[in-house]
């Protein structure tokens, strides 16, 4: 899995079952975002790599294809088992990849994770089509649900394990083998997510290379795979979708998102108390580098300032530090990219935005910043109508629900959204009205395996988790016989 060179741990890539560098030697440095320095080395891949993963996904395809809906199941829980049995190996990989608290890595992380890929290996054996029927005299039809064939994964940087689960466990569930990407910041989990699978999956199945954007590219420009799946930036799903399309591959995208949060004047003094609590922990969970983080609130005009003030207290109050500080909400941002993105938004703000708490770097060390509230906002703004992807809630001030609708739906983005009322005749029109793939109501960023995570407009296509994400990985035939024959 990894050797040590030079004080820096080398990870390697794992295809067709062994642990193996690049062809050409090619290496990155990766780095621990809660330090600033390097930890490891990961391979840069390049086409030879690509060509041997896809060649070993393909290989192994027909005999994983073929197998029985129960043994996939079987090694899907023993995976399952596994991620259990090695938690805190993951946990460790985890934070050196993205400086996240280890408390809660280990309470946050690890049991959905462990969660999702059982629910996925119950969906394995709910493969189902149609009952046959004779829709024309003298014949009968039925519908097979076959697996599409090798998916090239590309998994994002906020939370590599929990995403490289998203994307293999229902691809393997529905007979699919993969070639998994990690980010090329935080490859580790993923690579040892792959010794831990490699003890249970024929080789070939599940394959991990590591890389960067071109490695990336290349992937989904491959001829081998019939689907590329990408969780990362609207401009990465666009440069997929466009690579794809020259030869048709399936594409599944999750990306960004700018998640509206819509508090109306309903609440009474205790119920705004609760709703800044919980928005403030889901807009700095994880520092805000989530897509469905609330970090775009949007008060009703009465009850604005008195909401504001209160949000501010909430983030002066929210501690970011080091993973083994076991009073931080959250860590660093993942990268020196990402800060200069974060710090870019706020040095750019107009002459009318207000910074009601935070806007500034914590430390020299790493990549902390500090939760940062700003209000005073207009619906054009650039902060409003771009994705953050850190630590900072915008608020705006509404006047009444069809201006609340308007500009919650007026951004590119699509994929969460929450209403906090305690109307519920509002309630429901709002989870009609707005244009998202997931509205929550009296609260915000709550996930299940069971139901659908994905999004519309500029958010992607495709859906994670439930049922609905394990259609995706598969394909429909239809087929008539004879009944004379």
């Amino acid at each position: 899995m990894s050797t040590e060179l030079r004080g820096l741990r080398t990870l390697r890539n794992y295809v067709a079952g062994e642990f193996r560098d690049a062809a050409d030697g090619r290496t990155t440095e990766v780095v621990n975002p809660a330090t600033g320095e390097a930890y490891a080395t990961a391979p840069l891949s390049g086409a030879a790599d690509v060509d041997a993963a896809m060649a070993a996904a393909a290989a192994a395809f027909p005999a994983w294809r073929d197998s029985t809906p129960a043994e996939r199941q079987r090694a899907l829980l023993k995976i399952a088992d596994a991620f259990e049995e090695r938690a805190e190996e993951l946990i460790a990989a985890e934070v050196e990849n993205t400086g996240k608290p280890i408390g809660l890595t280990r309470s946050e992380e690890i049991p959905p994770m462990v969660d999702q890929i059982r629910f996925f290996a119950g969906a394995a054996r709910m493969l189902e089509g149609r009952s046959a029927g004779e829709y024309m005299e003298g014949l009968t039809s039925f519908v097979r649900r076959e697996p599409i064939g090798v998916c090239a994964q590309v998994a994002p940087w906020n939370y590599p394990m929990m995403m490289a689960v998203w994307k293999f466990a229902p691809a393997l569930a529905a007979g699919n083998t993969v070639v998994l990407k990690p980010s090329d910041t935080t490859p580790a989990s993923t690579v040892l997510i792959a010794d831990i699978i490699g003890g249970i999956l024929p080789k070939g199945v599940f394959n991990v290379i590591c890389g960067d954007r071109d490695t990336g590219r290349a992937m989904v420009e491959h001829p081998t795979p019939a689907m590329a799946s990408i969780t990362g930036s609207v401009r990465a799903g666009m440069s997929v979708a466009e690579s794809a399309s020259k030869d048709l591959k399936r594409v599944h995208l999750e990306l960004g998102g700018k998640a509206p949060v819509v508090v109306f004047e309903d609440l009474d003094s205790a119920a705004i108390a609760k709703a800044v609590e919980d928005i403030s922990v889901a807009g700095f969970f994880n520092a805000g580098q989530d897509c469905t983080a609330a970090t775009r609130v949007l008060v009703q005009e009465s009850i604005h300032d008195e909401f504001v003030a209160a949000l501010a207290k909430a983030a002066a109050e929210t501690k970011t530090g080091q993973p083994d500080d076991e009073d931080v909400l959250y860590g660093p941002l993942n990268n020196a990219d990402q800060l200069r993105q974060v710090t870019g938004f706020i040095e750019r703000l107009p002459a009318h935005a207000k910074v009601e708490a935070g806007g500034h770097r914590v430390g020299e060390k790493g990549y902390f910043y500090a939760p940062t509230v700003v209000s005073g906002l207009r619906q054009d703004d650039e902060i409003i109508q771009n994705e953050v992807f850190g630590p900072v809630i915008t608020v705006q001030s509404f006047t009444d629900e069809a201006q609340a609708v308007e500009w919650a739906n007026g951004v590119d983005y699509a994929l969460a959204s929450s209403v906090w009322t305690k109307d519920h005749g509002r309630a429901m029109r709002l989870s009609r009205a707005l244009d998202f793939g997931c509205v929550w109501i009296n609260t915000h960023i709550p996930l299940v395996a069971e139901m659908p995570h994905g999004g519309f407009k500029k958010s992607g296509y495709g859906k994670d988790l439930s049922a609905y994400g394990f259609d995706d990985y598969t394909r429909i035939k239809h087929v008539m016989t004879s009944l004379d024959a």
